[in-house]
């Protein structure tokens, strides 16, 4: 009975295990054939979204505009090429592609007909009609909302059980009473159990119509030669996760995994939620105990914000995020080449990856030497150079800057969908040249970024420790996302991770707290868009007003935390790592 009682969590993680395995192969076997007929929009067309249209391979769409539910129609030329309206640019050429590459990027715009007014939600079978509480204009998400799979109220219900007992648990991490240990083999056991939910999850909800069907031509096109890829297909994402993508199109070639479209498209971020749940172990072992390296792997492992932007959704936050810990990572340990690579191959990822920049600057103006400046920047070209390089034959000599030029001026709105300072103000998918107090939301956004810069800088430098980069690589994507023009919805994710870092290496509680928060506001923003905007344009409403409230509310926490930790010479959570005697505690929750 000792024994017993000594081993509980290990039993049950054992039998969790068990359940988890059992449930991913069922899951795998009876629904994934289902989710992948007719490119993996079966259960989603109760809606009218996508209707009987098709695709083509360079991700454009083809069908009857009710197919389309935003008030825009399509038509043959003569050579019988389908042409469907884009967005604000609203054409297409004679070949069925868009005049503008980045038309149709996974990342939502505002969906407008051929007569350039902003579309509005269709019925069932494509009559125009509204749903109550949607907005009439705003972006198009192209089926979104019901019709991107089924799930949302057990979603919701564990999302808030979820955050409510991680509330209850984050007070007991100073008043533990009682340790037990943490085997080797607990880790590995919550990574496959994360997994294993993901597989059984993710065939079971088709994810993002728009998005996954996009992913889905591109790996084809990518599989086809990577030479000519961008001048064959609509991309507008950098050339790392086309790799994936290329990877995905060669197994769904064949006969035998064609029906697995939807999980191995969702497969690579879900690997990357678990790689990203061990590391968060292995840093919170070092730098507290095993104990509480494992909570925090189970907590990211597990948390509804992670899980609905891999498995529900399909997006790709989850591998950039990946990117980005290794990078903050690497300039704690001031092994700043190591930190370029992972930040050049974040950006290669996402242009969001520029963001984090300043912190990698900051560390090398730290160091004080200019070898490792020379070094730093030799390591980020050679990356960028090596993954573009298969994509440039037969391009011009700029056509990687002409790619993310177009997709930083993609989006002119003061918010795409990101619940924020201007959504909050009334200003989701309002132009960005709009005037606000005499500036225009865009002078505003780059000003705001300039400040969230500078304060980062001053906070960084005047303490001069590198395990402050987690913490500030926090505020900036947390006031950027906040105060800055064009955000979408997910581009606050990769917070949760860095709030953990940050708390390991600084071990301030107001952290975790931050942690929660984040994750709270990064759950319910994507949950909103991608359950109920089905018309694109989040309508200002409770969820939108509080969530962006409370964004703002914890920028302001935040600043005033990372204020407290930097002013001191030695802050609270700066001592040397925690001995490897504590790394074999663990909570008694």
């Amino acid at each position: 009975m000792s024994w017993i009682r000594s081993n509980k969590w290990l039993m049950i993680m054992i039998l969790l295990l068990v359940l988890s395995i059992g449930w991913a192969v069922y899951s795998v076997i009876v629904h994934t054939s289902d989710t992948s007929t007719n490119s993996g929009f079966s259960g989603m067309r109760q809606n009218g979204s996508f209707g009987s249209g098709g695709s083509r391979p360079d991700g454009s769409f083809t069908g009857r505009s009710s197919e389309f539910g935003r008030g825009g129609s399509s038509s043959r030329n003569d050579a019988g090429i389908t042409q469907v309206p884009r967005g604000s640019d609203g054409a297409s050429t004679s070949d069925g592609t868009d005049r503008n590459p980045r038309a149709d990027s996974p990342e939502g715009r505002p969906g407008q007909g051929i007569t350039g007014s902003p579309n509005i939600d269709t019925g069932r079978n494509g009559e125009s009609g509204e749903r109550p509480g949607m907005p009439q204009g705003g972006g198009s998400r192209f089926g979104a909302g019901e019709a991107s799979g089924s799930g949302s109220t057990e979603l919701l219900l564990y999302a808030l059980l979820f955050f409510g007992a991680a509330a209850a648990a984050i007070p007991l991490m100073k008043r533990r009473k009682s340790e037990a240990v943490v085997r080797p083999a607990m880790i590995w056991m919550a990574i496959v159990i994360g997994l294993s939910i993901r597989i059984a999850l993710a065939p079971q909800v088709a994810g993002h119509p728009f998005d996954l069907n996009l992913f889905r031509n591109w790996a084809n096109a990518a599989a086809k030669g990577l030479s000519d890829f961008y001048s064959s297909s609509n991309s507008d994402y950098p050339p790392l996760y086309i790799y994936m993508l290329y990877l995905v199109g060669k197994l769904t070639s064949t006969a035998a995994l064609s029906p697995y479209s939807t999980l191995l498209i969702k497969l690579p971020s879900m690997l990357a939620d678990m790689v990203t749940a061990y590391l968060l172990y292995r840093i919170g072992r070092k730098y507290i105990s095993a104990g509480i390296g494992l909570a925090a792997a189970v907590f990211y492992a597990f948390n509804p914000a992670v899980l609905i932007n891999s498995t529900y959704w399909g997006q790709v936050d989850s591998f950039f995020t990946l990117l980005i810990i290794c990078g903050i990572w690497f300039i704690s340990q001031c092994k700043l080449s190591w930190a370029a690579l992972f930040m050049a191959a974040a950006i290669m990822m996402k242009p969001q990856g520029i963001i984090f920049l300043p912190v990698l600057g900051f560390a090398l103006l730290q160091s004080g030497s200019w070898r490792a400046w020379i070094r730093a920047m030799g390591t980020a070209a050679a990356v960028v150079i090596v993954t573009a390089l298969p994509f440039a034959w037969g391009q011009e000599p700029l056509w990687l800057y002409k790619l993310y030029a177009g997709t930083v001026g993609e989006y002119p709105y003061a918010s795409v969908n990101a619940f924020n300072f201007y959504s909050l103000i009334g200003a989701n998918y309002k132009q960005a040249s709009s005037t606000m107090l005499l500036f225009s939301y865009h002078a505003w956004g780059l000003i705001f970024i300039v400040l969230a810069v500078l304060f980062t800088c001053w906070m960084t430098l005047r303490n001069r420790n590198p395990l402050l980069a987690a913490a500030a690589a926090l505020t900036l994507i947390a006031l950027v996302f906040t105060f800055s023009t064009s955000m979408h919805e997910r581009y606050l994710f990769p917070a949760a991770a860095l709030a953990i870092v940050a708390y390991f290496q600084l071990r301030d509680q107001r952290l975790l707290w931050l942690t929660l928060g984040f994750s709270v506001t990064i759950f319910f923003n994507t949950y909103y868009i991608f359950y109920y905007s089905t018309s694109g344009g989040a309508s200002y409403g409770a969820v939108l007003f509080l969530i962006s409230l409370l964004n703002i509310l914890l920028c302001g926490w935040l600043i005033k935390v990372l204020w407290n930790l930097s002013s001191s010479n030695k802050p609270a959570g700066l001592q040397a790592p925690a001995s490897p005697a504590l790394h074999t505690q663990v909570l008694e929750m």
